[in-house]
């Protein structure tokens, strides 16, 4: 008779056979609970993402029909109009992030401190809405608020005073209106986790408001304050139709000058650069998120 080891028990979820005093080991089978997310991700992102890398590196000869790997297309891209447009989207997702994140965290901490529960409550529904609204529609309602004939500029004469919505201001004006909610939709729950013990512990303490937010205050929510700002800062740089809608090609934008060379709207022939445009997009935001992921770790270690 043949007793078993003790340490020859199957563990969790594998199953144990034992034959001639060996054990074999069923292969768990729990990751097939994740194989439709990961065929869903295989055609949806990694085709784009193979097709995108293969047209970026290749060039075919229209004449002979053959294809070689090349480097041009990418040096192309970091060069002339097109670096002038890559700098200009980094320069206006910059800009419009940082102010998003100052007016975010003012309003958020405004409704965190408020005891008024209806006034949270809409707060957060407006800016669950007003984050998500862009696009054409969103451009369509700056034109007719704050364009050349818009009921605002005419009231409050803002063409007198120099004000341009086709410009990079103007766009800056538009970026904030869905950047700012979706920032105070971010930061209220690091607000909340917050301890008032904390607070407290710090005023007992003899220390001052102040000295509060300075010592203990911004250091806890500074992951969370620098996840948020590279988020928006996302946002902003992947952001197309509301600047496609409005100001066209008069400020320089990576997004219009892929959509140009893929259109063919300046010259013929650019489908590949556009490509590695988009490359550079995927670079610029890989490293956007190599950023976030860690501080949003971080932070969760103190909000919890």
């Amino acid at each position: 008779m043949t007793v078993p080891h003790p340490s020859a028990a199957p563990g969790p979820g594998a199953a144990a056979t034992q034959s001639g005093g060996r054990v074999r080991r069923r292969p768990s089978r729990a990751w097939l609970g994740a194989l439709p997310l990961l065929v869903f991700a295989g055609l949806c992102f990694g085709l784009p993402a193979g097709a995108l890398l293969y047209g970026a590196f290749t060039r075919t000869d229209p004449v002979a029909g053959t294809t070689e790997f090349t480097g041009d297309h990418l040096s192309r891209s970091l060069q002339g109009p097109y670096l002038t447009s890559l700098t200009g989207s980094v320069q206006l997702s910059a800009l419009t992030a940082a102010l998003a994140t100052v007016l975010g965290v003012l309003i958020a901490q405004a409704v965190v401190t408020s005891r008024r529960g209806a006034l949270r409550g809409a707060v957060l529904t407006a800016s669950g809405v007003l984050a998500n609204f862009g696009g054409i529609p969103l451009a369509f309602a700056f034109v007719a608020t704050l364009g050349i004939s818009g009921v605002v500029t005419e009231l409050g004469h803002l063409d007198a005073l120099g004000w341009n919505l086709y410009s990079f201001t103007g766009l800056t004006v538009i970026y904030l209106y869905f950047l700012v909610p979706l920032m105070v939709l971010v930061v209220v729950p690091a607000l909340d986790g917050l301890r008032p013990q904390w607070r407290e512990a710090a005023l007992s303490s003899g220390a001052s408001t102040r000295q509060f937010w300075r010592h203990v205050g911004l250091p806890v929510l500074a992951p969370s304050l620098l996840g948020g700002f590279v988020l928006l800062f996302g946002s902003a740089f992947a952001a197309h139709a509301t600047a496609a809608a409005l100001v066209g090609g008069s400020v320089p934008l990576v997004t219009l000058k892929i959509a140009d060379a893929l259109s063919g709207n300046v010259l013929v022939g650019q489908e590949n650069v556009a490509l590695a445009l988009s490359l550079d997009m995927i670079v610029i935001a890989g490293l956007v998120m190599a950023v976030y992921l860690p501080l949003q770790r971080r932070s969760s270690r103190w909000l919890r």
